[in-house]
């Protein structure tokens, strides 16, 4: 038990000031049989803290259907155990590079940009969601012997609106919920972000990656009293499909930590393990300044070159961080937990089955559909997953350019059954131009739904319609195939497997590694492997049906993070789910 308040100058524990040495790491990201390690590992570089968001999407897939909402309570109970305070960014937005920034495709489908505003609609599906969510924080909270220190009110919303009466809305809503500790902001250390995303009364934190006694004076600007603390400090970055991979120097990452604590101030270190966008709930941003440009996808790697690296290792970036943190303890630290160890040797799957996507579509996609246009994703109730849409061009016709407006976000395009071309722009055309009578199919697939600025919550899959010349092709029928419908128990078992139609044929692949018998599969508890598929081309991984993420030859990343959890002695069951065709495809392997 303990009184955790907001002191004039300091934070403050049973009346004496503390300072908050937080890592972040996110449950979601690290399969939950390593979350001790991992959270022992932030114990060991010096921290005394975790924050961890919570993303509403991945606990509420449909509406008023709920999935393991007590996984964040299971969390915070491990981060007690392992000597660890809590900071909770519950959202209802988490941006986070994730999925729509967290938010279900289901609820800014239906309401676009009203979402993170005082809609009424928007709100009541907020107040249902915190009072199914909250009771996991409430009852973990430090003044009823649990780690929860202080909790978030939505989440850089400065950087997106300015309706104070939302923020405020989400305020009295967490108080509410039975919400006791102290309630905080963060933004960038900007004029317009602190305007518009502070509250009266609710402590402003600021979130930076350099800078932090300029930072910190823009925040005083603000906030003229009160602890001082840098919730997002940036110590590394995430990575994008198709550009380079970002790495941030470890002694300047340790220098900038040096300077936020020696302003007197506390600390949120983004990332201290990054951990993995498994599932396909990487999310995306849009390129230029107003994040309005061209799409750029997270890579399923979410390592964010941070202190302790995506397997659970010390990366050079934690003994240079655990140097500076070391002299703000009271006593030595304590020792790192035993470390992952990689599985041994590499071992080659046997692809023994092959399905082409239509066959997979029979058995796990939902029902056809026909509208006048392209039904959405949102529409068809996809939140991670493709669509294939098909459309007649009426003939005989001469041939004309076949073009897609609002396509969201790449389409593999087949004109009778032959594969025409590869669509990846919003508004495109094949080309080749195409004759009527025609059968044309796009396959269009997410690649993450934007989870930052002003284009979040925008719709998935062919949102204005298909032409041929400049007119629209009507009766479109619409399938869609989610990502989960394959984690269903015994559903893959029922689809029909033969041999490819070609090497590296888009379609799904069953596999098999064997792996050492005569270990108790708890053996793998405490490893890691890599997934390798070189010269494939662009899908997805299931290992023992838990999916891995998307692969992209694109780069920058070019394996898959495996959690040993996931594997066991003997035989581990594969799929690859491969969307584009490739036809240097080789062994697919573990090791």
């Amino acid at each position: 038990m303990g009184d955790f308040t907001v002191g004039d100058e300091d934070f403050l524990l049973d009346g004496r000031p503390v300072r908050l040495l937080s890592g972040a790491l996110h449950y979601f990201r690290v399969h939950e049989a390593q979350w001790g390690h991992r959270l022992a590992m932030l114990r060991a570089m010096g921290l005394n803290c975790v924050e961890t968001y919570v993303p509403w999407n991945v606990h509420e897939p449909f509406p008023g259907k709920y999935r393991d909402v007590a996984a964040l309570g299971r969390f915070l109970d491990a981060a007690r155990e392992a000597g660890l305070w809590a900071i909770v960014r519950p959202g209802p937005y988490i941006c986070a590079e994730w999925e729509n920034g967290g938010l279900p495709h289901w609820l800014t489908g239906r309401l676009g940009r009203r979402a993170r505003t005082g809609d009424a609609e928007y709100l009541a599906h907020v107040d249902r969601w915190f009072g199914t969510l909250l009771p996991q924080v409430a009852e973990r909270q430090i003044d009823r012997g649990g780690p929860v220190l202080m909790v978030q009110v939505e989440n850089e919303y400065g950087s997106y609106g300015s309706d104070r009466g939302y923020l405020r809305h989400l305020a009295d809503l967490l108080r509410e919920c039975g919400i006791t500790v102290p309630l905080c902001t963060s933004d960038g250390p900007e004029d317009h972000m602190l305007t518009g995303g502070s509250l009266p009364g609710v402590l402003a934190t600021a979130n930076f990656g350099s800078g932090a006694r300029e930072a910190f004076e823009v925040l005083r600007r603000h906030q003229p009293s009160g602890p001082l603390m840098c919730m997002e400090f940036w110590c590394g970055w995430f990575d994008h499909w198709g550009a380079d991979h970002v790495v941030r120097d470890a002694a300047d990452a340790a220098a900038t930590l040096r300077e936020i604590l020696e302003c007197g101030a506390s600390v949120n270190i983004y990332m201290a393990h990054g951990g993995t966008n498994f599932a396909g709930w990487s999310g995306a941003n849009r390129a230029g300044e107003l994040h309005v440009g061209v799409l750029e996808p997270t890579a399923t790697s979410y390592d964010y070159d941070a202190p302790v690296d995506e397997a659970g290792r010390p990366t050079e970036k934690f003994w240079r961080l655990r140097e500076v943190l070391a002299s703000y303890q009271d006593g030595p630290l304590p020792e790192l937990p035993p470390q992952p160890v990689r599985l041994a040797g590499t071992h080659a799957a046997r692809l023994d089955g092959w399905a082409p996507l239509a066959g997979v579509l029979d058995v796990l996609g939902g029902e056809e559909s026909e509208s006048p246009l392209p039904a959405t994703f949102e529409e068809l109730d996809v939140d991670r997953g493709l669509v294939r849409y098909r459309v007649d061009v009426p003939g005989p016709r001469q041939p004309y350019p076949l073009g897609v407006l609002g396509l969201r976000d790449l389409a593999t395009v087949y004109v009778d059954g032959e594969r025409a071309g590869v669509l990846d722009t919003e508004d495109a055309t094949l080309a080749e131009p195409v004759a009527g009578g025609a059968v044309v199919e796009l396959w269009v697939e997410s690649l993450g739904r934007v989870n930052y600025g002003p284009c979040s919550g925008e719709p998935k899959g062919i949102t204005g319609g298909v032409l041929h010349e400049r007119q629209y092709l009507h009766g479109v029928r619409s399938q869609g195939l989610r990502l989960d419908a394959f984690e269903v128990v015994g559903a893959v078992a029922k689809v029909a497997f033969g041999e490819p139609a070609e090497v590296g044929a888009a379609g799904l692949y069953r596999g098999w590694v064997d792996l050492p018998a005569g270990a108790p599969s708890s053996s793998y508890a405490n490893s890691w492997a890599e997934l390798q598929l070189p010269g494939w081309g662009r899908g997805f991984v299931w290992v023992n049906g838990f999916c891995l993420g998307r692969y992209w030859w694109v780069g920058p990343q070019r394996v898959l993070h495996v959690p040993g959890p996931v594997l066991r002695a003997g035989v581990n069951e594969v799929w690859v789910l491969e969307l584009e065709g490739a036809q240097e495809a080789d062994a697919v392997s573990l090791g």
